[in-house]
């Protein structure tokens, strides 16, 4: 059976990482961008990962382009933004697609997992959000409107099991 712990991505820095270094962590993975009206979640999201990260959540940020343009940057300009305006500490990875020919496999496996509305499974917006269990099996999906604030019960239930 496939999990998320079976793939590989990049991280800002361009050095690749195997998800399954994650084992044993809840996760919450989202497709993130820095001129998006949901942009200030990342101050939400960083707020669940310093109450939680000792309990056991990671989260995983892969900032994407796809909608409107709306993460035009290098790396290096994603990294300074998530630092320096809402001080992100949770790993942040390389840019990928979400949608589309180019879509992530990570991204492709989990929109399989959880389906969007409707049975449609393409990401809607920035700020989709899976939540993974420990095992690397997926929870449930999202939607961008979700605030991080709203998930702590279904994050506190995942880190109990």
């Amino acid at each position: 059976m496939t999990t998320v712990h079976d793939f590989e991505v990049a991280t800002l820095a361009g050095k690749t990482v195997k998800l399954d270094e994650y084992s044993g962590k809840v996760l919450l993975i989202v497709n993130t961008a820095s001129k998006c009206g949901l942009t200030p979640q990342y101050e939400g999201l960083e707020a669940l990962y310093k109450k939680y990260h000792d309990r056991g959540l990671e989260i995983l940020g892969f900032p994407c382009n796809q909608f409107a343009g709306q993460e035009p940057g290098s790396s290096e300009e994603i990294a300074s933004f998530c630092q320096v305006n809402y001080g992100v500490s949770f790993p942040m990875f390389a840019k990928i697609d979400v949608n589309g020919a180019n879509t992530d496999p990570l991204y492709a496996f989990l929109k399989k997992e959880a389906g969007g509305l409707l049975g449609i499974d393409a990401i809607k917006w920035n700020f989709t959000k899976f939540l993974v269990r420990r095992d690397g099996t997926v929870i449930e999906r999202f939607a961008p409107t979700t605030t991080p604030h709203s998930l702590e019960k279904d994050i506190e239930k995942a880190l109990e099991i």
